[in-house]
């Protein structure tokens, strides 16, 4: 069997748990396709699976989205064929290697107008911020939203479709310079959480009447802060623990802060036929090709220096999308 370079982890840990190492990669089975990457994204996710939070058999390698070219296809497939540019968002952890075999059904056609950095930073990112804006809480021309972590890479890109479809948003950021990234990209009101009351700021901006939604990738550090900006029968969407994972609370309370919603969405349930699949990215390439959304990858790295972007990354000295290069 042929052997590509890959990132796995043997033992749950910090960075230093991620092996750069030579494995071996099969043929593709039916119904499956053989991708060689061009360029992987970078994720919270992949820290979460690195440390057990997401639990894995272990040894497994890590990452959930990458482009590349398809060089081979298992019986059956229809979906994709040899040389075809593709992108994907991973039903399971498999993108930091050189190539990998999948599910061919999940493999995403890219248009000529999309390079493979933009779709690998994109992809995934991009295919939750569809999901979230367009299916857990479909946001109207005219509302106001919160999006905390609004200068990550989920995060611009809701500001800007968000902005794009005629919706005010409110964002948190850490930094003066993560401030003026969030402004620039469609977000209107940026909270510098690290100097300003989030909750006293929410509600002077909508004169105490509170938000319809709050999307929070963030989880234990937000989630107090998300139900008090909320106006009566709003919704959290959750949607990412990057913080830590919410505890455990009274569901009771819901109904003392004003009959609030909470629900906890991820993108495999939204995507959960090639249908639905087909027709969220359809959607994200269109407002990517449109310019609409931007996507700007502000870091690389070599994929044999994964561990050194997990520790920027975790550190938050990363700003907008970041990549590793095969």
């Amino acid at each position: 069997m042929p052997k590509v370079n890959a990132v796995r982890v043997h033992q749950n840990g910090g960075p230093e748990a991620l092996r750069y190492e030579a494995i071996e990669l099969g043929a593709p089975a039916p119904g499956e396709a053989r991708v060689r990457h061009t360029a992987i994204g970078l994720n919270f996710t992949d820290v979460h699976h690195r440390t057990g939070r997401y639990p894995l058999p272990l040894p497994h390698v890590i990452g959930m989205e990458a482009a590349g070219v398809v060089e081979a296809v298992g019986e059956g497939v229809t979906e994709v064929k040899a040389g075809d540019r593709v992108a994907y968002a991973s039903d399971r952890p498999r993108a930091y290697a050189e190539a990998t075999v999948m599910p061919a059904w999940r493999l995403l056609k890219l248009p000529d107008g999309i390079d493979d950095e933009t779709a690998a930073a994109v992809v995934l990112k991009g295919l939750t911020a569809q999901y979230l804006i367009r299916g857990a809480y479909p946001v109207r021309a005219g509302e106001t939203i919160l999006v905390h972590a609004a200068a990550g890479g989920v995060g611009l890109i809701m500001c800007q479709w968000a902005f794009h479809l005629g919706v005010t948003v409110i964002g948190t950021v850490s930094t003066e310079e993560k401030a003026e990234l969030a402004r620039r990209n469609g977000c209107v009101h940026p909270i510098l959480y690290t100097k300003e009351d989030v909750v006293g700021r929410v509600h002077e901006l909508t004169g105490g009447a509170g938000l319809p939604v709050v999307y929070d990738g963030v989880g234990a550090a937000t989630f107090e802060q998300s139900l008090k900006c909320l106006r009566r029968r709003g919704l959290v969407v959750s949607y990412g623990t990057a913080s830590g994972v919410i505890p455990p609370f009274d569901l009771f309370r819901l109904n003392r802060m004003g009959s609030l919603y909470v629900t906890s969405a991820g993108l495999a349930d939204y995507t959960h036929t090639r249908a639905e699949l087909a027709e969220r990215a359809n959607d994200l390439f269109a407002v990517v090709q449109s310019g609409a959304v931007k996507v700007e990858v502000r870091q690389r790295y070599p994929l044999a220096e994964a561990a050194r972007a997990h520790r920027d990354l975790e550190a938050r000295r990363t700003i907008g999308s970041s990549i590793l290069l095969p």
